[in-house]
């Protein structure tokens, strides 16, 4: 210790000689700039994610119901009420909130005799310092997570474009940990989420190399993780809270790390499955797609015996031969469906029902049938030349894919729509032109503007990597034929979809107009349902506007044995089907049990 360490308290000392400070009214002195003082919130900014509720170390906030806000996709419709009986005003809740939305105001001087009236909700409570803009705030760059999501590795460009290897490595144990380091565990994902997975907990599985754990959280309400984990719509990500400043989490690869880190053979020792007792009744799936895989796995889970019967030659339905490879291996659905298939649960392939097995025939013999048949008929434009030999459907082709068998193909072709499925045809294509031709010439085009285009973004870029075009924003007037063979396709330019009523009417600038040189026209305007086994007994349902049969919360039709769900009730979406599985097999065991 030096002399100088030794003598300083001592110059404290000369203190004594300087003049006090003495502020007579200390209810009139401002406060500092960035002074923390009293909270205030941007009620409509706020989205009730529970953040600062969750970080705060002395239980001064609760997320509460309030008057003027619900509940929605990406917003709880709660909002923090703040306890000044507790509150130490540390700003936790204020760097950590992720919209940005929580500040503390510089006003300290608040007097009142009412003790309840120090517990207030900001924002929506209105307050003499609602106005105020000076205070503390969260500074930029300043953050308690990470912003940035850790990217997902794939095949680059030249090393996927002729080849139909799976594009995407997957997480490594570093990048998983690392991107589940970035969740804040608000929930909201599991609110949006079809399924309501707890995403939550299966990172927090993640985070701690947890992997058994993650994979029970998965299959409560998921049987399908691998699929899913690769294909799924993602709507999580859509309001995940972290993604109002910076990247959502990466939520969909997470769920596929889990899958990918557990073999297929520790499935029933980690579920706990060796042991199902049965309960002697029988049950009817028809299509092995993801709602007739969910409800199967449920279903035998309570007992039941399940039988699948399908029409094409292996399970997946749309996931199997609507998706390419290079998205979904093949050998990835049958992880999942060889579990299901462990369970007891038989499938007969090749099968169609209402042709070579009446529905009537099920009814008989079973106690309840679930029909999740899916989407897979394609649909057509209906322009002059459509019916040309060489037009094809999307779903056709990718199905022949699936199948191994070599497709028709042109070295000049379009592609109509601006969907995943227009886009997975697309891509497919340029592989086997690229393949074959050495060179990739084939267009997307759609009514969709390139900003509106129904497709996820990361697929439009994809394709373009892959030397596709996509010229979005046009109309298809007419398939040019001369001679017997296709030349063009002619287009015009699209000004608007929807009418004034929101009824699909798309209107052209019929002064802008220019044609597509092609050979061949895939189209790929959306699809419809085949449900011809109910033919026998449609007077007994009851139908939408759509044409889709209307069924109960838990998914049971107007007769009460058949239970319906998946695609053919609300539109393609593998997540939605394999919940809708799992609400219709709950609907099937308390009907069986009330029977």
């Amino acid at each position: 210790m030096s002399l100088k360490d030794v003598l300083m308290p001592f110059t404290a000392w000369g203190n004594l000689f300087k003049t006090p400070v003495t502020i007579k009214d200390s209810r009139n002195v401002e406060a500092a700039p960035r002074y923390r003082g009293f909270h205030m919130n941007d009620a409509d900014k706020c989205i009730g994610c529970g953040t600062c509720e969750e970080i705060c170390q002395n239980a001064a906030i609760d997320l509460v119901e309030v008057a003027g806000y619900e509940a929605k996709d990406g917003d709880s419709g709660l909002r923090p009420m703040i306890d000044y009986g507790r509150c130490c005003w540390c700003a936790l809740c204020v760097d950590v909130c992720t919209t940005q939305s929580l500040r503390l105001t510089n006003e300290y001087k608040w007097i009142s005799s009412d003790p309840e009236d120090f517990r207030f909700v900001p924002g929506v409570d209105e307050k003499h310092w609602n106005n105020r803009t000076e205070g503390y705030t969260k500074m930029e760059g300043y953050d308690l997570y990470s912003t940035n999501r850790v990217e997902m590795g794939e095949l680059h460009a030249e090393e996927r474009d002729k080849s139909f290897v799976e594009m995407i490595k997957g997480y490594s144990l570093e990048q998983a940990q690392k991107e589940a380091d970035r969740c804040v565990a608000c929930g909201i994902c599991t609110a949006t989420c079809p399924a309501h997975m707890g995403i939550p907990a299966y990172i927090e599985a993640v985070r701690n190399d947890d992997m058994e754990e993650g994979l029970r959280i998965l299959y409560e309400t998921n049987p399908l993780p691998e699929i899913c984990g690769r294909i799924c719509t993602h709507k999580c990500e859509t309001v995940c809270s972290v993604g109002h400043k910076g990247d959502a989490l990466s939520i969909r690869w997470l769920k596929r790390y889990i899958a990918d880190q557990v073999p297929a053979e520790r499935y029933k020792e980690i579920l706990g499955t060796d042991q199902i007792v049965k309960n002697g009744k029988k049950v009817a799936i028809v299509g092995a797609g993801p709602a007739g895989l969910s409800a199967a796995h449920y279903l035998a889970l309570m007992g039941y015996e399940v039988k699948i019967f399908e029409v094409q030659e292996a399970p997946g339905g749309m996931t199997r031969y609507g998706i390419p490879e290079y998205r979904l291996p093949y050998e990835m659905i049958d992880k999942d469906v060889d579990y299901i298939k462990s369970l007891g649960v038989e499938f007969q392939f090749g099968t169609r029902v209402g042709v070579d097995v009446p529905l009537e025939t099920l009814e008989k013999e079973f106690d309840a049938v679930f029909a999740g048949t899916g989407l897979h008929l394609g649909r057509s434009t209906r322009v002059p030349g459509s019916d040309h030999k060489r037009v094809y459907q999307a779903i056709d082709l990718l199905r022949d894919v699936s199948y191994g068998k070599e497709i028709d193909l042109a070295e000049k072709i379009v592609v109509v729509g601006g969907g995943n499925v227009a886009m997975d045809i697309t891509r497919t294509i340029a592989r086997l032109q690229n393949k074959k031709f050495g060179k990739v010439d084939v267009t997307a085009t759609c009514l969709e503007a390139e900003g509106s285009m129904p497709a996820d973004d990361e697929e439009v870029i994809e394709a373009r990597e892959e030397k596709a075009t996509i010229d979005p924003g046009w109309g298809p007037q007419e398939i040019i034929v001369e001679n017997g063979e296709i030349k063009g396709l002619k287009v015009a330019k699209c000004l608007r979809i929807f009418d004034d009523e929101g009824r699909f009417n798309p209107s052209m600038d019929m002064e802008n107009q220019k044609v597509f040189e092609a050979e061949m026209i895939v189209e790929s305007i959306g699809q419809g349902m085949d449900i011809s086994y109910t033919d026998n007994i449609k007077e007994k349902l009851t139908f939408g506007p759509r044409g889709r049969i209307q069924v109960s919360p838990d998914f049971q039709s107007d007769i009460p044995w058949l239970f319906v769900g998946g695609d053919i009730i609300e539109g393609p979406d593998v997540i939605h089907g394999i919940a809708n599985g799992h609400k219709a097999a709950k609907g099937i065991d308390k009907f069986l049990k009330d029977k």
